[in-house]
């Protein structure tokens, strides 16, 4: 693992450890919040390196042991160990790709249909249950902060909130456009339909890294609808805000009063301004080196073909595998390996 450099991460989390010794550390929370996060985070990482290091000598040392003994049982024990040993480490490299400032934070993910009426919306559904059924498979918590069903069928839009290591790191990649190719179960004619649905992602932070003006803020409230008990449909406790320089807009309704979905619409808002400020950055930094691709809001990453043919295919990467069912259920994990490689 060439780009793995435990030696440097241990010189960086001595030097860490130096600056949290200092008699002022504390005197600015941000900062030693910040650096904190990135000692844990460092720390995980080295644990896990010598974890899998003492593990390659017990195999070592079983696989000498039944060579002596011409232990066949020993052999097959130690080959299945080194199986596991493979898949730990696949993952520990998988985790040195992540170097962005925010990836080991959670995220909002929001889903919107395009145009296509019903199709798109229903295409929008099939995608939050992707993603929602991948959050299972990597034990992350779930919890949807808006929702708009759609007019006959699907949804048209859905807010949810994503918790779990690493969350951000992982499920950036996801932005953008995704397309689906398939015969449509709404057209009585059976004909081929292609609908488009994207998906916004954006990392959770503490609330003071973002300095927002609230004069450039626009609050609104209204009726929430949908589940979520009684109180909801009486009251204007459903709240959107509409950051006017950019035009970002995020909303809440999930929260049962209007102060707890101002707070989370607030936050939010703040992720998603600190989300644009990093892609601007990443933006220059391309155009500095004279980089052809740029980084647009709303391209096109990713087909979805169900007919005639079966195949998932990623855009950038041009990673491809034709278990369209496997996808669709959650298995995203060769495209987000991919895209991570390609950075």
């Amino acid at each position: 693992m060439s780009h793995f450099n435990i030696a440097g991460l241990r010189e960086q989390l001595l030097e860490m450890h130096e600056t949290m010794n200092e008699p002022d550390f504390w005197n600015d929370l941000e900062r030693s919040t910040q650096i904190s996060k990135k000692v844990r985070i460092a720390e995980g990482k080295i644990e896990h390196w010598e974890r899998l290091g003492k593990r390659a000598d017990d195999v070592e040392a079983t696989m000498e042991l039944a060579e002596e003994m011409e232990d066949e049982s020993l052999v097959a024990e130690a080959g299945a160990e080194i199986k596991k040993l493979m898949a730990d480490l696949e993952t520990l490299k998988l985790e040195t790709l992540l170097r962005g400032d925010y990836d080991s934070c959670d995220a909002y993910l929001s889903l919107h249909a395009g145009a296509g009426g019903t199709e798109a919306q229903d295409w929008t559904q099939m995608l939050y249950r992707m993603y929602t059924r991948y959050c299972e498979r990597h034990g992350y918590a779930v919890k949807v902060l808006d929702l708009l069903d759609g007019d006959e069928a699907g949804i048209k839009s859905v807010t949810f909130e994503v918790s779990g290591e690493n969350v951000y790191g992982f499920l950036r990649g996801e932005k953008g456009v995704h397309r689906l190719v398939r015969i449509s179960p709404f057209d009585a004619n059976a004909r081929r339909h292609t609908s488009f649905s994207s998906l916004d992602v954006s990392p959770i932070i503490e609330d003071d890294m973002e300095e927002l003006n609230m004069e450039d803020v626009r609050i609104d409230t209204y009726r929430a609808s949908g589940a979520g008990g009684q109180h909801v449909n009486r009251t204007d406790s459903a709240v959107r805000m509409t950051h006017i320089p950019t035009g970002i807009v995020v909303q809440c309704q999930n929260e049962r009063s209007q102060v707890q979905n101002r707070e989370v619409a607030l936050r939010m808002l703040k992720s998603k301004l600190v989300e644009l400020h990093e892609r601007e950055r990443e933006q220059k930094m391309a155009d500095i080196k004279g980089e052809m691709k740029k980084i647009e809001w709303g391209s096109q990453i990713r087909s979805y073909v169900f007919h005639p043919y079966s195949m998932v295919k990623d855009h950038r990467t041009n990673f491809e595998t034709s278990n369209v069912d496997g996808v669709m259920d959650g298995e995203l994990d060769g495209f987000i390996t991919a895209y991570l490689q390609m950075q």
